[in-house]
């Protein structure tokens, strides 16, 4: 639950001093007893021009109303990630190496811990898992079931791929077709690699990624000037192994908020203020009431 316009929420302070005011004076609205001769008060009631003493509720039904109006207006909203419309709207794909020289390598261990680490952050945003060697593959398709993805992700190893070689290009092509069969507006591309066979087929590759709006970064053993223009290409950033915490807080600051920011908030919030007219709407009515002696 989020508020869309919490400024509004300044004038339930107010509605609560005005309350006070009128409960300590004991002058409710219409409370005519406290400032006319009773005699002509019960003159005025006969001829039916005064209404009754009891109507000094009618200032609490109406501060009740404003305080619901006041809510209403704040704009209480539940997110719609539920939707199958806007669940892959800032979709994550994982692109892992799988070529011997990364799986056999010392750093394959914190090349997959750095993988996890990545999927674990990614609270209820979609993703994808893409292996490559000499081919690429699509291990798991865009799902919201992040937990399967990081075990699919964990289990990967140097039989995984058979086909010999280190594409690194292959694998983010195919990204960036699971971003487009997914109609994703925004997103990210997570290179996990050991480095090797980044050229600049890699690099056209990321450009086409950062061309559709979404960022390519880059996971290595350690920063290379190969890994560093590739995420420059592709809009992102390069993680050494050992660097879990920042990539999580990375993935973490997802691209819907970049989404946010332009013309797409609604996209991920179901406004409910307007169902809060609806109870105030009986204390507006019981204002229109009248009632005399």
């Amino acid at each position: 639950m989020a508020l869309l316009r919490p400024l509004w929420l300044l004038l339930l302070p107010l509605l609560v001093a005005v309350a006070l005011v009128l409960h300590r004076r004991r002058a409710r609205l219409g409370d005519w007893e406290q400032v006319m001769d009773p005699q002509m008060l019960a003159a005025l009631r006969m001829l039916g021009h005064v209404e009754k003493s009891g109507t000094g509720t009618r200032g609490l039904l109406a501060l009740s109303a404003a305080g619901l109006i006041a809510l209403a207006l704040a704009g209480p909203a539940v997110e719609r990630r539920d939707a199958a419309a806007f669940r892959n709207i800032d979709g994550v794909v994982f692109v892992l190496d799988a070529s011997p020289s990364a799986t056999e390598s010392a750093h394959w261990t914190e090349l997959q811990t750095m993988g996890r680490f990545g999927v674990a952050a990614l609270q209820s945003r979609p993703a994808a898992l893409i292996v490559y060697a000499g081919d690429a593959y699509l291990a798991t398709d865009m799902t919201a079931d992040t937990r399967q993805l990081g075990l699919t992700l964990s289990l990967v190893g140097s039989e995984t791929v058979p086909d010999p070689g280190s594409r690194p290009e292959l694998g983010l092509t195919l990204a960036e077709q699971v971003l487009q069969d997914a109609q994703v507006l925004d997103g990210d591309v997570i290179l996990i690699s050991d480095g090797e066979g980044i050229g600049p087929a890699a690099l056209a590759a990321a450009a086409e990624i950062a061309a559709r709006g979404a960022r390519m970064s880059v996971v290595v053993p350690q920063v290379s000037p190969s890994a560093e223009t590739l995420a420059r290409t592709g809009g992102g950033q390069v993680f050494v192994a050992g660097q879990s915490e920042e990539l999580a807080m990375f993935l973490g600051q997802s691209g819907r908020e970049r989404l946010e920011k332009q013309d797409y908030p609604l996209l991920f919030w179901a406004d409910w203020g307007r169902y809060l007219i609806i109870p105030a709407l009986p204390f507006v009515l019981l204002l229109f009431g009248r009632r005399t002696a």
